[in-house]
Order: structure tokens, then C-alpha cells, then sequence
């Protein structure tokens, strides 16, 4: 389509392409809301604010003892649902001047305008998916270091975290998010400053700071409020999203043209067979925290 204002034979913006661009740029923003620490398995398809995708939970069958008078007996499968409810709706829009020169000379994203947006718009679904775990996680003994012991203390909580999760065999590929202030005397510790991970190219991606103890280390201003340090795997917690694609046209308010977006998504604290109770009704009990991923707080002394 080409609008009034614009030339047939400089007609080239194209803002179905926006979308492949908006995920890249927005994807290495994330934290909470990365692929390490949430997955996207079960995202199926978001059309609108209020949308619910289902999980459903297979129980595990019990095993018997087999006896050659009695033989087998068999087991119906059993499944438990669970509901992920798109709960946010946020939008992005930009209006624009003189629209053939912004889309010319400044493909896609990149204006300053539009990055500035996408980060808000990242910020926006990090914060609420750290509000999701932190408030699914169970609660550790707050972390409490004297000025002479910082680095160690918090790194010997992160092994109390390692513990807490072997406990309860969550599985490998764990992650640590911790605050930029708990960073800053984590990475005094050699075994922090010398993983492997530390110092590489792109090793910010997401936050990531270091590999180490069977943990990704990510860092984030992003925390939510009264936690330091959270460590657990991304199958315990599962984010949904999806942009609904871009619009372009005149404005009906202002002499400009506006290019926006919407931005769906939901997220929830996945419950597991053997790990979380299960009522009556054959649902989850999803007021008690998740044993897949711990938290604490650190009581900083006042000299740190």
C-alpha cells in the first residue's frame, strides 16, 4: 500500500519484516525472561490479552511388585492441567515526521527512538516474569556477611542453593540471577574471575557473567524488591509471549505517522509430579512455593 504522501518509486518500507528484527534486538535484553532462566514450551497460540494456554502434568504411574499368582495390574495414565493466562498487554508506538526519510535512511530498529522503546518494552516483561519467580521460589535463610567476608559468604550461599536443588534432583543446566551488588564481590572471588565463561565475547548476552558449579551466573537490575540471589532451572518457570505485528499509517490525532506494536505474554511457576501437592480437584496447589527454584536476601552490613 502507498500512502498519499509517499513516492511509488521510493516505496520500499516493508514493516512485516519489523517482527524477526524486534525479537533479535529484544531477545539479548532479557533476563527473567531469557531462555535460561524460562522456558517457552507451551506458548501454542496468543491472540489477545485474557488468552490461557494449557499444561498438562503426567503423573507418575507406581511401580508394583510382581508376584506370579496375582500377575499385573494395569494403570490408567493420570494427568494434571495447568493454566498459563496472558495476563499483559503492552504496546509500543512511535510517530514519525517525515515518514520516507525515517524508513530510507534508518532501516528496521535501529533509530534511537525505536531501541529506546524496545528496551522499555524489555524491561517491562523482565521485571514482571522476576515478579513470577521470585514469588513462586522457596525462601532460604537470609545471607547475613560481615564486612570481611562478603565474596565468600555469598558464594558459599550459592553453594547452600546447589544443595538445596541436588535435594530435590533438579536436573543440570541450572541458573543463578543475582544483583549487580552481590556481582560486584562475586567476581573477587578467583573462582568466580576465572570460569571459563568470564571475559568472553558476548558473555553480557542476557546478563551472563560466568559458568561455574553447574550454575549460569546472570546478573540484572531487574531484581525483585527484598531478593539478592535466586538459583534454579528454567523448566520451574515457563513464559509466554508474542507480538501481534506491526502497524503503520497517518495519525488521526497528530500531523505524523505512527508505526506500533503490541506485546502479549504471561508467565507462571511450573508444578511438577513428586515435587508439588496435588488437591482434590486434580489441581496443583499453587500457593506453596516450588522446590525448583530458591531464593534469599542478604542482610549487607552497613560498612559494605
Amino acid at each position: 500500500m502507498t500512502f498519499a504522501y509517499q513516492n511509488a518509486s521510493s516505496h520500499t518500507f516493508v514493516p512485516e519484516i519489523w517482527d524477526a528484527d524486534l525479537l533479535t534486538q529484544f531477545d539479548p535484553l532479557l533476563v527473567w525472561a531469557s531462555p535460561i532462566v524460562s522456558n517457552n514450551k507451551y506458548e501454542g497460540e496468543i491472540r489477545k490479552k485474557g488468552d490461557v494456554v494449557h499444561i498438562n502434568s503426567l503423573l507418575r504411574p507406581s511401580v508394583g511388585d510382581y508376584k506370579v499368582p496375582d500377575g499385573m495390574t494395569a494403570q490408567r495414565p493420570e494427568t494434571v492441567d495447568q493454566k498459563l493466562p496472558i495476563t499483559e498487554a503492552k504496546y509500543l508506538q512511535v510517530l514519525v515526521e517525515d515518514a520516507e526519510r525515517v524508513q530510507l535512511t534508518i532501516p528496521g530498529l535501529d533509530s534511537p527512538i525505536n531501541q529506546q522503546m524496545i528496551r522499555a518494552l524489555a524491561r517491562e516483561a523482565d521485571t514482571f516474569m522476576g515478579g513470577v519467580i521470585a514469588n513462586g521460589a522457596t525462601a532460604l535463610p537470609n545471607v547475613k556477611p560481615t564486612s570481611a567476608n562478603i565474596p565468600q559468604s555469598l558464594y558459599g550461599t550459592i553453594l547452600d542453593m546447589m544443595l538445596a536443588l541436588d535435594d530435590n534432583d533438579i536436573p543440570a543446566g541450572r541458573y543463578v540471577v543475582v544483583s549487580p551488588r552481590v556481582k560486584r564481590y562475586l567476581v573477587e572471588l578467583p573462582a568466580v574471575a576465572n570460569a571459563a565463561a568470564y571475559g568472553e565475547g558476548g558473555v553480557t548476552a542476557n546478563g551472563v557473567v560466568a559458568r561455574l558449579a553447574g550454575f549460569t551466573i546472570l546478573s540484572t537490575t531487574a531484581m525483585p524488591t527484598g531478593v539478592d540471589i535466586v538459583a534454579g532451572h528454567k523448566d520451574f518457570a515457563t513464559y509466554a509471549s508474542q507480538f501481534s505485528g506491526f502497524r503503520e499509517g497517518q495519525s488521526e490525532k497528530y500531523r505524523a505517522d505512527y508505526i506500533d506494536t503490541l506485546h502479549l505474554y504471561g508467565g507462571k511457576i511450573v508444578r511438577y509430579p513428586d515435587l508439588d501437592t496435588q488437591r482434590p480437584d486434580r489441581t496443583w496447589d499453587e500457593i506453596k512455593p516450588t522446590k525448583g527454584i530458591v531464593k534469599a536476601a542478604v542482610e549487607w552490613p552497613t560498612a559494605a
